[in-house]
Formats: structure tokens, sequence, C-alpha cells
């Protein structure tokens, strides 16, 4: 029964995405109104679904649908895995989606390519229930590839634009190198033994002990790899922030529910794999790493969508964190609130750029009074990111610093404090954010952005548009305040930490979460330390007062020596785009490698063939000497050479 309801929630995202790109598209236009209206249905048919799933699933089983590849003693089926990760993966995924399916009906209005961009949503959305279904890994990764090719389609999505284009191919070529890593444990794991590519089956493994330490930790490195890429962690984290190319409702499904969690998830769905290896304290070192770097380059973009970009690197950082250190539950607790809240964030800015014209914070301010119902969720949203009690995001972020405590040691020690300096820069980040877009007076939106930009004879961004300050259309707020609403609730109100609720137990989701793994007896941490969550909260609200402080009524801090430099070292991201674009790929691929490969074609393997072509013209001119046309030289010939084969053959006989 709850099989069945899955592979219905998996199969209308691809339905939707056929009738648009087939039919609506071709029969009634490129910009018919009805195929947002068929996207936002058939979303809202997926999430009451997924809902009915994840109060039903006592009576799920692992389900059977095809015989895929039976070859030999290989065998694998595509199947359905519907466990309470699932079920959660499904109602955030299906959830955020159909807020944004109805926010792009208003944001997406008038584009010549709205079917277009509808048929790419659907498959984007269906692609990634896909992913969270997959019931064995290399189905897995088919749907994660399906993952990468959509947002290709998506950041891409105004392809007439030179930067939306090459944002596209550097998220699709750099995502692709991790998936080398993804595919090496695939094809490591099938030569074990390719039934482990089911996933209840490599479970079953892992708890009888069939797979060593160092095998598991040759398996966890490549999907860890393959993560990275997918969810945007150190060293792979630069494509995210130029996937802003893409429209903004995109991002927000990127960024909060899609995409981007690919990577939490793989780790949390392959968690038993990750424990029995020995980089646990690398997964943990990674995230910790990375939402270090991202808050700190969050701190100088001026380009509100960048700044909520480099939020979203780092909040996931904090998730592989939490993974690292063994708490999978306060890590896929965070993904949940999360995503919450940075679509709200993301829809937000969008609004405001629908009113301001630009992105861009320095042309913004005063907004407050003209777009009250932006402003407030946008508020909520950002009080909730900074982990202000007693918002969402304040119980999630709690339970990864607590976890990093509770760990102690070294590595505690240091994610403990690197994550207490990230709610302080979060805080600071958003709500810089927040001040320069709403509070102030006006700075001329687009239309002097534009100006400033003629003066200057710069190129100017094709996001810039003019202004009419006001409020969003009702399709684009509505989804906004419901996303701040659940991003006051969602987080105390799924799991309560300090009694039950009416009918909701004490900590319900980390306990209905860890049913996923009750075969392995994983028993998570739910307690409340009040002295960690004080501190956390304390940390928070000097971010925030900082912040406001700073940039009220100004635009920048006052530029120094020290600052100067280290605003350029933000600006640049610390050199990472320089690192891969200008020295691995200009200096070393094209100018070295290339280059040597072009020197050996040219004086190497083509100078074979010319001096191939020009002794055998020669053989050929002075073969011609032979050529007498005397009828007894030719039968001369012939005996002469007919008596050399006969002698050679009687020696050989």
């Amino acid at each position: 029964m709850i099989e069945n309801l899955a592979l219905i929630i998996l199969a209308v995202p691809f339905f939707v995405f056929v009738i648009n790109a087939l039919f609506i598209r071709y029969k009634l236009g490129s910009e018919s109104e009805i195929s947002g209206l068929i996207n936002a249905f058939g979303m809202g048919i997926c999430l009451l679904l997924s809902i009915f799933v994840i109060f039903n699933l006592e009576h799920s089983e692992n389900k059977y649908v095809f015989s895929w590849i039976n070859i030999n003693n290989i065998s694998l089926d595509f199947s359905v895995m519907v466990d309470p990760l699932t079920a959660i993966m499904l109602v955030v995924v299906t959830g955020i989606s159909f807020l944004v399916q109805i926010y792009s009906i208003g944001y997406m209005h008038g584009d010549k390519s709205y079917t277009r961009y509808f048929a790419y949503m659907a498959l984007f959305t269906g692609s990634m229930l896909g992913l969270v279904l997959s019931r064995n890994i290399l189905q897995l990764f088919i749907f994660w590839e399906l993952v990468g090719v959509s947002s290709y389609l998506l950041i891409g999505f105004w392809h007439e634009r030179s930067s939306a284009a090459a944002a596209a191919k550097k998220a699709f070529i750099m995502t692709r190198l991790g998936d080398f890593g993804f595919l090496f444990s695939i094809i490591y794991l099938f030569n074990i033994d390719s039934s482990y590519l089911q996933i209840p089956n490599l479970y079953d493994a892992i708890l009888d002990d069939k797979i060593s330490a160092r095998v598991a930790t040759i398996l966890a490195v490549g999907f860890l790899i393959g993560g990275i890429g997918k969810s945007a962690q150190f060293p792979l984290h630069n494509w995210l922030p130029d996937a802003m190319e893409g429209p903004t409702s995109v991002s927000a499904l990127i960024h909060s529910a899609t995409m981007v969690t690919a990577g939490v998830f793989l780790v949390a769905r392959l968690f038993p794999l990750f424990q029995i290896s020995e980089i646990m304290p690398l997964v943990a070192i990674v995230g910790c790493l990375t939402s270090f770097i991202a808050a700190t380059m969050a701190l100088s973009t001026t380009d509100i969508k960048r700044v909520l970009a480099y939020s979203t690197i780092s909040q996931l950082g904090y998730m592989f964190m939490a993974l690292g250190l063994g708490a999978y539950t306060a890590a896929i607790f965070h993904l949940f609130t999360h995503a919450f809240f940075k679509a709200g964030l993301f829809l937000s800015s969008g609004s405001v750029h629908h009113a301001s014209g630009t992105f861009n914070m320095k042309y913004m301010g005063g907004l407050k009074n003209s777009m009250k119902y932006t402003y407030s969720s946008m508020l909520i949203c950002s009080l909730s990111l900074a982990g202000l009690f007693p918002l969402s995001g304040f119980w999630s972020k709690d339970e990864i610093i607590l976890s990093a405590y509770n760990y102690g040691g070294f590595l505690g020690n240091i994610c403990l404090i690197v994550g207490l300096i990230v709610a302080f820069l979060t805080a600071f980040y958003m709500f810089r954010a927040i001040t320069l877009t709403f509070f102030g007076e006006f700075r001329g939106g687009g239309d002097k952005e534009l100006e400033d930009l003629q003066k200057k004879h710069l190129p100017i961004p094709p996001t810039i548009e003019h202004v009419h300050i006001g409020e969003s259309p009702k399709n684009m707020v509505y989804p906004i305040i419901f996303l701040s609403f659940f991003a006051i609730f969602i987080g105390y109100l799924v799991n309560p930490v300090f009694s039950n609720l009416i009918f909701i137990d004490k900590h319900l989701f980390g306990l209905f979460l860890e049913k996923s793994l009750e075969i392995f007896h994983f028993h998570g941490s739910h307690s409340f330390n009040f002295s960690i969550a004080i501190v956390s909260a304390f940390i928070s609200v000097l971010g925030i007062l900082f912040g406001i402080n700073t940039y009220k009524n100004k635009i920048e801090l006052k530029k120094n020596k020290f600052f100067n430099s280290l605003n350029t070292l933000l600006d640049k991201k610390y050199f990472m785009d320089y690192l891969y674009e200008k020295v691995i790929t200009e200096n070393i691929f094209y100018e070295i490698i290339c280059s040597a490969g072009e020197w050996l074609d040219k004086h190497i393997f083509d100078g074979v063939n010319v001096n191939l072509s020009k002794l055998t013209g020669r053989l050929s001119f002075k073969s011609l000497g032979l050529q007498d046309g005397q009828i007894h030289t030719y039968s001369l010939a012939m005996i002469m050479f007919a008596s050399i084969a006969i002698f050679i053959m009687v020696l050989l006989g």
C-alpha cells in the first residue's frame, strides 16, 4: 500500500514533465499559463500522498517492482525503499516544491519560455524524489545524475545570457568531479558482491561483519567525494554561488530541498557504512571547514542571493559536521528545518528583486514600509537561520552544537568553537542583509545601478530591471508567509525537547528517524543542555545586534588597509576560482598538458605519418625504373621469384 503510493509520488512529476514538454508546449504554446497550474496541482497531490505516507509508515515494506538487470549471477531490481529517512525527505521535497511552483506562477509570469520552465521544474523534482526513494545504489546514482542534468537545465534556463550558460557548465562540471568518486565506489562495491548494491543487503553485510573497516573506508571515501560535489562542500563549493544565474525560484528549490541536500542524504543513507569506516573525522573536518569558509565569504558580497547561497553552503557544512560527529538525527533535523526558512529567504529575495529591480543591496534600502509582508517574512526566516530562540533554526542548530560538545576531544572542541563562530557570523551577515535591504532610505534600485554602470562603462547585468516599489503579487507573497510560519513553529512542533505536546511525543523527530537504523540499534543523544543553548543564543543575538549597528544607514564598513585586504580575499573567494580556472585549467591543463599533446601530435604522430608518406613516395618513384615495358624482363622476374618461392617451400617442407 505505502510503496504503491510512493511509486505514484515518483510517477506524478515525470508525468507532468511529459505533459508540459510534449503536449502543452507544442499544442498550447511556450507561454501557456496552464503549465504552472498543472505543476502546482501535481506537486499538491504528491505532498498530500507524502504526508499520508509519513503517518502510515508502519505498514510499509521494501517493495520489489520489476527485474532491472539480470545477467548470469548479477541481479538488480528497480525498487523503492520507504523508511523514516525517505518519508521525511518526501515531505521536504514535495512540500517545498509545491510552494515554489505556486510562487513561480507569479514570478515567471510573462517569460517567453514559461512552459519549458515548468517542465524542467517537474523533471527536477521527480529526479530528487527518485533519488530518495531508491532501494539500490545504482538506481540512486541514475537519479543522482538526473538531478545534475535538471540543475544544469535550470541554472542555465536563460541560456541567452553568457553568465547563465557559464554558470550552468560550471555547476555541471564541478559536480561531475565529485560523481567520479561516487561511480568508483559503485564499481568497487559491485566487484565485492553485486548484491550489496541493494541497500538493505549492504546493511545486512555490515551487520554480519562481512565488510571490513578497510573496505568500508575505501567505499566511504568515494561516496563522500560524491556528496562533497553535490552538496557544495570544500573544495568543490565554488559552483553554488554562480548557480544564482538561474531564476530565483530555482535557487529556492536547489538550495533548500533538492540538489544540495542530496549529498547530505547520501551520507545519511549510507551512515552505517561510514560509521564502520575510518573517515568519520574527515567528514566532520570537511563540514567544519566548509561552514566557516562560506560564512566568511557571505560577509562581503553585495548580491542578496549570493549571501543566501554562501549561507546554504555554510549550513550544509553544519550538517556534514554533525554526520561526521555521529549526530545522524541532528544533521537530518537541521536539513528539515533549514529547508523551510532557506526557501522562505530565497523567495523573499525574489520578491525584493521584483520591487527594486536589482539583487544588489547597495541599491536597496527603505523597503520595510512598502513591502511589509516580505519584510516580516524575511525577518522571521533570518531570525530562524540565525538560531534565535524559540524559532525552528534554534532547535536544530542547537542539537548540532550540542553534538560537538558531547563528542569532546580535540575534534569535538574544534567543531564546537567553529560552530559558535559560524553562528555569530550567520546572524551578522543575515542582519547586514536585512539592514541594507529594508532599513534606511531607498538608494535607487535597478535604475540607479543601471545609471552608475553606464557612467563607468561597465557591463550591465541582465537582472537589472526598472523599479516599481510595492508588494509582490499574492501568489508570490502567500508561499513566503507560509514558509515563515513554519520557520517559527516546525522545529519545536515536530521535536519537542521538554515534554509531550498533546499528541506529539517528546523527541518525536529523532526517535522516528532512528527507526531507519533500528537493525543497528542506533540511538542518538536526546537531551537539551541549557548552558549550550544560552551560549549559542547569546552569540546569535550579539551577531544580530552587531550586524544592525554596523550597517544601519551605512553601506559598508569604514575602509582601512587590513579591511581592504580581507575584503579582497573574501571577494576573490579565497582565490579558489583563480586556482581552478587560471592555475589548474588554463596554466596546467591548457598551456602544459594540451600544449604537450599538441606538440606530440604535430611532431611525433603527424611526423611519423608524413615521413611514412614521403618514404612510400620515394620507393614508388624508384620502383618506376623496374617498369621498362620489356616482356622478357617481366618473364625472367616471374621465373626467378617463382623459383625462390619453390626453393623456400622445399626447405620448409
